[in-house]
């Protein structure tokens, strides 16, 4: 079931282009619509849902980046990251990223590398800025206390970007329904990402965001 709201208008993969051509005199990101077609292909028709929800993360994360004064490079690298964070899921199994119900601690397990599949899936295409695209993907699930994964990285450690794509990826998982749990409120979604700030969530980044969301065409219902 897809996020309550407006669904984005057009590709986000064009989007974030169209926001790299700010910039005129770096094509490498760019480079990304030619050289991730087929993976996103690949992923559109395996898990359509995947495929929308990292649509509109990435629609969102560009919002949340200008609001937080992110250059228009930045702000490239940002929606491509999230435009292509799930892309690991790809090396998945069926039985685990289709499960009817919650994952056991194996399950579990497996899903969480999909962080480093995508990481090095994209770091195999060659270009000067996608190892900063790669970067974001691999740390998405990391959280400030230390929490996270893959690296159980910290605070300031974690990359920016990572971190805004952070607590826009959880907004989009928990508004949107998932066999195991319904679709929620946009008030509901924002209580459980403040129960987590300054443990999972930058707090100021977070907040950046709740002031962006209220009047986002993205925002959930409720």
């Amino acid at each position: 079931m897809p996020l309550r709201g407006r669904r984005p208008d057009k590709s986000l993969r064009a989007r974030a282009v169209a926001l790299h051509f700010e910039c005129p005199s770096d094509s490498a990101l760019s480079e990304l619509t030619r050289e991730t077609a087929a993976i996103l292909t690949a992923l559109r028709e395996r898990d359509e849902n995947t495929f929308a929800h990292c649509d509109r993360t990435c629609a969102l994360c560009v919002e949340t980046g200008r609001t937080l004064g992110l250059c228009s490079q930045d702000l490239g690298v940002l929606g491509w990251a999230a435009e292509l964070h799930d892309i690991g899921k790809i090396g998945i199994p069926d039985s685990v990223l289709f499960k009817p119900g919650r994952l056991d601690d194996d399950e579990l397990s497996l899903m969480r590398t999909h962080a480093r599949l995508g990481h090095d899936i994209l770091a195999s295409i060659p270009g000067a800025n996608i190892p900063f695209v790669a970067t974001v993907v691999l740390h998405h699930h990391e959280a400030i206390d230390g929490g996270g994964y893959p690296e159980g990285l910290r605070g300031d450690d974690i990359p920016l970007m990572a971190r805004v794509l952070s607590i826009v990826d959880s907004y989009d998982a928990i508004a949107t329904a998932r066999p195991y749990h319904a679709c929620r409120s946009h008030v509901q979604v924002m209580r459980v990402l403040h129960e987590q700030q300054g443990r999972k969530y930058d707090p100021h980044i977070l907040a950046a965001f709740g002031k962006m969301i209220e009047t986002s065409p993205y925002r959930a219902t409720g």
